[in-house]
């Protein structure tokens, strides 16, 4: 027999599979001298079939007569070997996968020698042949549809009483290696996408609905395993942590793709189940108390954590009900914890209110009584007493040591937060402004409802004769109307009590969205004030700004604008400094360039950074780790920080006054070289001074320099400005051409931090920065967030040295007398800029050019 079957055939004809299935079936026992030719004959026949089904509808006729199928099963029942199990698993894939025609599938599909193979004993402690397992079901499901699957189902008076494959696929859901779980995942998907009513049902019914509740909460382990990773990342500040704090994020969104992905197949039950157990076992038990508490159990989450958990399943989970009911969330808190807990807020209360929203004030009637304690209620962060408003309009609070809600730790995240709390607030606020989830009454609830969101909400109401709404669009935006909470709230809020067990408090106090929105507007207004918050993130809070208060002045009060302005004057004089600074000549360059970026980044349609940035680590320069105190590089990083706070701080001024932002800011052009400047006197281009160049050598001092280790060179030393440009000039004198000479090197005079040698007074020490600037742009960084650059950039460094201590002293000061120059124009050219006022009018005339010209 064996001889035959080795003999010499055409490989791809139907006397070979005649042969092939011939000789299986003479097959009686499989152990180590038969299973060669099993395994072949497995592997030969799916070959075979798959081709007959592209060219030959014979091949499978012959497979049907001789019910192959049936061979297969009995193969695998008188199998003492794992590969021959593994050769079929892979042939039935193989065919399944392969075959095209319905008559073929429906036909592999009857006759329950499918679910016998789903069903059989494997033994699944090989984890090659597991894989295989799971390919097979798979390549099952990948042929699922409404006809296909009845055939794979035990059904009793139309319900669905068996259903092997979906049975025995989650039971993998959860295997340590995640090929297998993605695996189970797609099949899952691909029996939800079938659209079967019956099986609907099934997947939805105990005690297959409990694969749900375990998918949260093996869900909601890989989120405590995330909070674990970051925690562990903040306290060593290792580099690696990086890439694993990112592949622990890649299976939270992986996850939460596949909640989507399953509620996107349209079953009720199945989306009201994720919801369920999400806001269950995750939401309330877990990410709202983060916000609230500074202790964290050791199963518990941070405050990072929560934060970026909150903007992922807005972000990615698009179920109404709970977007709604966690928005609703955050505007609650269980008193009953508040008796029982000394429970602390993550960040300082908001220490102030808006003025105007103080006057909207709060009926002492409508709060809740002491018989209420224990109730989930509205938690509004104003006090119905005028005794909390101090002189400066600015309203305090003290409402009776209440614990307070996640909506108010958000905004004192944001008001008094660390940098990371700041921009995972920002974040979360952001997510919510723009899921279309939310109901528009629940985001002004929560006080971000957009500005022309709520004109075109009064003016529908208005114009079906709702009376509140009449009155709201034609009041004064100063006036204490009560826009109060739609029905909307009060439903979900009515919802939260089959959540945590207690019965919820309707809000009914009558206060104002416009409170919140105040208090929103009051918690950015502090932060924009603060100097300890990186510009990257102020500018996501100038994004939320934009979106809340498009070009709105009435919205401003007079608190909000002196600190505004205070803040400006404050960070105005850290620019006035920079003017003096390495990177001098520069600054204007970067201003233009930092306000063009600036204006992009909050007049942009989404925010620029994808929520999970903020669980990495800060940008860290290698020049802050590894230079001196003295490098320039740490310098520019400054330098660049306030330039863009600058920036922001600048924009908002324009903005707070109901004007557009200019595409360019207000500086002045470059003047003509004065005729008595050195520069002038030198022959300089105005277009700059590069190496080659032939110039006069007016007041140069001879010098000497070693660029290499015994190679001591003779040069012309000139330190030369032209406008906000200057350089340090090593000329070679033309022997042929008295006083003329030919520029050999040169580099930047700004930075050069010229300094005296302590113990040679003939000698003078040069700081040599770089002509451009080194620091990557801030897109590029957040590519690879938390990454510190192997290789630290370090200043250059000159010794001159010249004939004697007075030529050292002219060439020292020749260099201060060009920087200070410099430094002159510099300021010169930003004056416009640094006055508020100034700038503005500026501002006002290059706008009416512009509309000029276009008109």
């Amino acid at each position: 027999m064996w001889f035959s079957f080795w003999k010499s055939r055409d490989r791809f004809s139907l006397d070979e599979l005649r042969f092939l299935v011939d000789q299986l079936m003479k097959v009686q026992t499989v152990n180590e001298v038969t299973k060669d030719f099993v395994i072949e004959a497995l592997r030969s026949i799916a070959e075979l079939i798959t081709y007959g089904d592209q060219h030959d509808a014979a091949y499978f006729e012959f497979f049907m007569e001789k019910q192959v199928m049936s061979e297969f099963v009995r193969i695998l029942s008188i199998s003492r070997t794992l590969v021959v199990s593994v050769q079929l698993l892979q042939t039935m894939s193989i065919m399944i996968q392969n075959l095209k025609s319905e008559q073929s599938i429906y036909y592999m599909f009857s006759n329950e020698h499918v679910n016998y193979l789903i069903n059989y004993s494997f033994d699944f402690r090989n984890e090659e042949l597991l894989s295989y397992y799971i390919s097979f079901l798979r390549a099952i499901s990948g042929k699922l549809n409404k006809d296909t699957i009845s055939l794979l189902l035990k059904t009793q008076n139309d319900e669905v009483i068996s259903f092997p494959l979906y049975v025995e696929a989650i039971q993998f859901a959860f295997h340590e290696e995640s090929m297998i779980r993605t695996a189970v995942r797609a099949l899952t998907l691909n029996v939800y996408h079938v659209g079967d009513d019956a099986v609907n049902r099934f997947v939805s019914m105990a005690p297959h609905a409990d694969y749900f509740m375990n998918l949260v909460k093996f869900f909601r382990d890989q989120c405590i395993h995330l909070n674990l990773v970051v925690s562990n990342a903040s306290k060593s500040q290792d580099v690696d942590s990086t890439s694993t704090i990112l592949s622990a994020v890649d299976e939270i969104e992986d996850n939460l793709y596949y909640f989507s992905d399953v509620v996107s197949a349209g079953i009720p039950d199945v989306g009201r189940l994720i919801m369920d157990n999400v806001l269950s076992l995750l939401i309330f038990p877990s990410v709202l108390p983060s916000l609230r508490t500074e202790a964290v159990k050791e199963s518990s989450l941070g405050a990072v954590t929560s934060l970026y958990l909150l903007c992922c399943i807005l972000r990615i989970v698009k179920i109404k009900d709970l977007a709604n009911t966690i928005a609703a969330a955050l505007l609650c808190c269980p008193e009953s914890v508040t008796e029982n807990s000394e429970a602390k807020l993550n960040g300082d209360v908001l220490g102030h209110v808006s003025s105007d929203a103080a006057s909207q004030q709060i009926d002492e009637n409508t709060l809740a009584s002491g018989s209420d304690a224990g109730r989930l209620r509205v938690s509004i962060p104003t006090c119905n007493s005028s005794e909390n408003l101090p002189q400066d309009g600015v309203l305090v609070h003290d409402c009776g040591g209440r614990q307070f809600a996640p909506r108010e730790a958000l905004l004192s995240f944001v008001a008094n937060g660390d940098d990371v709390q700041v921009s995972g607030s920002l974040n979360v606020l952001a997510t919510l402004l723009q899921t279309k989830e939310l109901d528009e009454s629940m985001v002004d609830a929560l006080g971000i409802l957009p500005q022309r969101k709520q004109h075109k909400k009064k003016l529908l109401q208005a114009l079906v004769g709702e009376d509140s709404g009449e009155e709201q669009l034609f009041a004064s935006e100063g006036s204490g109307v009560k826009d109060g909470f739609s029905s909307e709230l009060d439903l979900y809020l009515q919802k939260l009590k089959d959540y945590v067990g207690v019965p919820c408090a309707s809000q009914e106090v009558g206060v104002s969205p416009r409170v919140h929105r105040f208090q929103v507007l009051d918690a950015l207004v502090s932060l924009f004030c603060r100097s300890n918050i990186s510009a990257e993130t102020l500018w996501d809070g100038g994004w939320l700004l934009r979106q809340l208060l498009p070009y709105s002045e009435a919205e401003f009060n007079s608190h909000h604008l002196r600190l505004l302005k205070d803040s400006f004057h404050s960070c105005t004089n850290r620019v006035l400094e920079e003017t003096r600074g390495p990177w001098s000549d520069l600054l204007v360059t970067i201003i233009c360039d930092e306000w063009r970026k600036c204006k992009r980044a909050i007049e942009a349609s989404s925010p620029r950074k994808d929520p999970k940035f903020m669980l990495l680590h800060p940008y860290k320069s290698a020049s802050d780790e590894h230079a001196s105190g003295e490098s320039s590089f740490a310098a520019g990083e400054r330098m660049c920080e306030t330039v863009k706070v600058f920036a922001l701080l600048h924009h908002l001024h324009i903005f707070s006054l109901g004007k557009v932002l200019p595409d360019q800011p207000p500086v002045l052009c470059a003047v003509d070289i004065p005729e008595m400047s050195r520069a002038k006197k030198a022959g300089v281009n105005p277009s700059g001074l590069k190496p080659n160049a032939e110039i006069f050598l007016v007041d140069a001092v001879p010098c000497r320099i070693a660029f290499e280790r015994g190679k001591e060179r003779h040069f012309q030393f000139l330190a030369l400005s032209v406008g906000s440009s200057g350089w340090l000039v090593l000329a070679e004198e033309l022997p042929m051409k008295p006083q003329h000479g030919i520029v050999r090197v040169v580099a930047p005079l700004a930075g050069c931090n010229p300094r005296l040698d302590d113990k040679h007074s003939r000698w003078l020490h040069l700081r040599i920065r770089p002509s451009s600037f080194p620091i990557t742009d801030a897109a590029k960084q957040t590519t690879a967030p938390g990454k510190v650059k192997s290789k630290a950039l370090v200043d250059g460094r000159w010794t001159l040295a010249f004939r004697d201590e007075e030529s050292c002293k002219v060439a020292l000061s020749m260099i201060v007398e060009e920087v200070k120059l410099q430094s002159l124009e510099v300021e010169r050219s930003l004056q416009p800029l640094l006055e508020l006022d100034k700038s503005l009018v500026c501002s006002t005339l290059s706008e009416c050019v512009e509309n000029n010209s276009s008109s």
